[in-house]
């Protein structure tokens, strides 16, 4: 078998880093590969080497797999490892490493291939005797034969990409007369995000649990898995909790999934890590959903519970050497809980967001792993994933392990991006996910009316800790020990400080002992400023000492509410203005990204709600629609334009 001693990892983020910690930590050195974006970057700056290989966008620096082999010829690498995502499950890309004499660090080319069309991976599935749910997985694609295969199966009805994943070009379709509109815009995502638009049709199992199966092979012959999990907390179908071992699994349950996701892995001669996807219905029966050929997002959890690490396995594996243990001697412990953060905003369909993080401390106590790839001042681009990392924890229970996670959640600082914080602690904290009775239709069914659904308002205390910290502020700037600006103790100062377009009246007092009285609305609140850092304050509010985390930049404050973060403006000197109205028939660019589709031009008369155009950002495509009844008026983009956030992209006119 090959020997290797210098891995490049094809990957960027919370994978890179991770898989860094463990190939160093074997002794192998390690080559990181960066975009333009990406230049400073975390895992560039743990890897012993790092090669450029080309610009922001990935089809031109991490989806150009030529750069990445010229990478690995420059630097000396003798193996490369795809992380997830990107070249992971790219067959193409495993042949040309080994035809560069590269060790490539997953399955075989034949196995990736086959797995990666999910249309024929469910035809060998069949073959093999896996489960499988009703569908149609034919060659042939056109609307006639799709429409009267959607009849037979029946509604609801799951589309899927063939060649997808992570959500991407996958429909629910309920009703026969939205199919049509659904296809189009399904092979649309899925050409845009793989480079195929063929699709899959299946039954669509309502709320079932979506349990994985993690496998692993080797070269001689031998292939086992490591348990399950349960991954059944989504959105948009992309995961962001994950589980081990499933809640409601048996012993029985837990064979017969197992004895599946080894018939699927033996049928394509599996060698490596991969991962066997299941729905499970609520009358114990299973289907197989897919298989990853690769590292999965949520191995951490298994990693917990079998105290053993998964991307070690990986290049021993690759190296030759056999699995370490067999079937009967894996043992599961206790309960891992995952949850995946995101720069996105739940209120507006979970919408990724850009932006400088401001602020970033994760949780750092024993009981509790943090994958990512942040620093703090680093900007969230739209060319990548959104999402930013990952909270793992182990218990002996699974509450044990929910409760210490839901603190994990609440006490991460991720300030200057917009996060799904406050909906993960939601979920962590919503009675039926303690009980474990959840489903992948959980978000939908018990979270459409959450606070975490609504825009961050600030409390009474939010707004008095910002009109302190912005006091403070000024006395450093102009007079500090001086009394700043203030003609005495005694005179009230009045604060504006506005969230969003809301803004809010404050008066401050400061009293001779260091207490600030501030109202607003007639809520007093007291508050003495102990100790004042870079990074926040310790107060005492009310008699009660606190600790606040926050970045200050003159009249912006980044405030950590926990969970979650505030962004509160100073408003006081700035002139009030009239805001715009919602329907005033101006498109924006909801963030950055880039114009793939436009249908409409100056001229065209338009309905409320008719789609105008879309945009795709951070791998996924966003739909732009009209907001009023008129007609387009200065069109501002073409197809292919690259946007910035709030750009104007087209102006609707009423008719008159």
């Amino acid at each position: 078998m090959p020997t290797f001693s210098k891995l490049l990892i094809a990957n960027r983020g919370e994978i890179a880093c991770r898989i860094q910690r463990t190939a160093q930590a074997l002794g192998y050195r390690t080559v990181a590969v960066f975009s333009e974006a990406d230049a400073d970057a975390l895992h560039v700056r743990m890897a012993d080497e790092a090669v450029l290989i080309g610009p922001a966008p990935v089809q031109q620096s991490y989806l150009d797999a030529s750069a990445i082999l010229e990478a690995a010829r420059r630097s000396g690498a003798d193996a490369i490892h795809p992380g997830y995502g990107f070249l992971s499950e790219n067959a193409g890309f495993a042949h040309a490493c080994a035809e560069a004499g590269l060790v490539f660090i997953g399955p075989s080319p034949q196995a990736i291939d086959l797995m990666g069309s999910k249309r024929r991976a469910k035809i060998a599935m069949l073959a093999a005797g896996v489960p499988c749910i009703a569908g149609y997985q034919g060659a042939a694609q056109d609307d006639a034969t799709l429409q009267r295969e959607a009849g037979r199966i029946g509604y609801p009805l799951m589309i899927k990409a063939s060649a997808g994943g992570g959500g991407r070009g996958m429909r629910l379709v309920l009703r026969a007369e939205d199919l049509l509109e659904q296809l189009r815009s399904a092979r649309s995502e899925a050409l845009h995000g793989f480079g195929s638009d063929e699709l899959i049709l299946e039954q669509a199992l309502i709320d079932p649990r979506h349990v994985e199966v993690q496998i692993f092979g080797d070269h001689h012959g031998q292939l086992i898995h490591l348990g399950e999990r349960d991954c059944s907390i989504q959105r948009r179908h992309q995961k962001i909790i994950e589980e081990a071992p499933c809640p409601v699994m048996t012993a029985d349950l837990r064979q017969a999934m197992g004895e599946a996701a080894l018939k699927a892995g033996r049928a394509v001669d599996y060698v490596g890590a991969g991962t066997v996807e299941f729905l499970l219905a609520a009358d114990g029966r299973f289907y197989f959903l897919e298989m990853n050929t690769r590292l999965q997002v949520e191995h951490p959890v298994t990693e917990l519970i079998t105290g053993l690490d998964l991307v070690a396995w990986q290049l021993d594996v690759a190296a030759g050497r056999p699995l370490p243990l067999r079937q009967d001697q894996v043992t599961l412990n206790g309960h891992a809980l995952q949850v995946r953060l995101y720069a996105e905003d739940p209120a507006a369909d979970f919408l990724p967001q850009t932006g400088r993080l401001i602020g970033w401390e994760p949780p750092i106590r024993d009981s509790v792993r943090v994958d990512h790839g942040l620093l703090e001042g680093q900007t969230i681009t739209p060319f990548y994933d959104s999402m930013l990392g990952k909270l793992i924890v182990h218990g002996a229970t699974r509450e044990e392990a929910r409760r210490k996670l839901l603190r994990a959640v609440e006490d991460c600082v991720l300030l200057g991006v917009q996060s799904n914080q406050r909906l993960l602690a939601g979920l962590l904290a919503h009675p039926q996910f303690i009980d474990g009775d959840v489903g992948t239709g959980f978000i939908g069914q018990h979270f459409a009316n959450h606070p975490a659904f609504l825009p961050l308002e600030p409390t009474a205390e939010q707004l008095a800790i910002a009109t302190a910290a912005f006091y403070q502020g000024s006395l450093a700037r102009h007079a500090p020990g001086l009394g700043g600006w203030r003609n005495s103790l005694g005179a009230a100062l009045h604060y504006r400080i506005g969230v969003g377009e809301r803004d809010w009246m404050l008066s401050l007092e400061a009293e001779t002992d260091g207490t600030l009285s501030i109202r607003s609305a007639g809520r007093l609140v007291e508050l003495r400023l102990l100790d004042v850092d870079a990074n926040g304050a310790t107060l005492m509010i009310d008699r009660i000492r606190q600790r606040h985390a926050w970045r200050l930049e003159d009249n912006d404050l980044w405030l950590s509410t926990r969970p979650g973060g505030l962004h509160l403006q100073d408003r006081t000197l700035v002139p009030v203005v009239a805001k715009a109205t919602a329907s005033d028939g101006t498109l924006k660019a909801p963030m950055d990204g880039a114009i793939v589709e436009l249908l409409v031009s100056e001229g065209s008369p338009v309905r409320r709600g008719q789609l105008l155009m879309v945009l795709e950002a951070m791998k996924m495509e966003h739909p732009l629609k009209a907001g009023i009844d008129g007609v387009v008026r200065q069109l501002q983009v073409t197809r292919g334009d690259q946007v910035k956030n709030r750009q104007v992209l087209l102006r609707v006119e009423t008719a008159h």
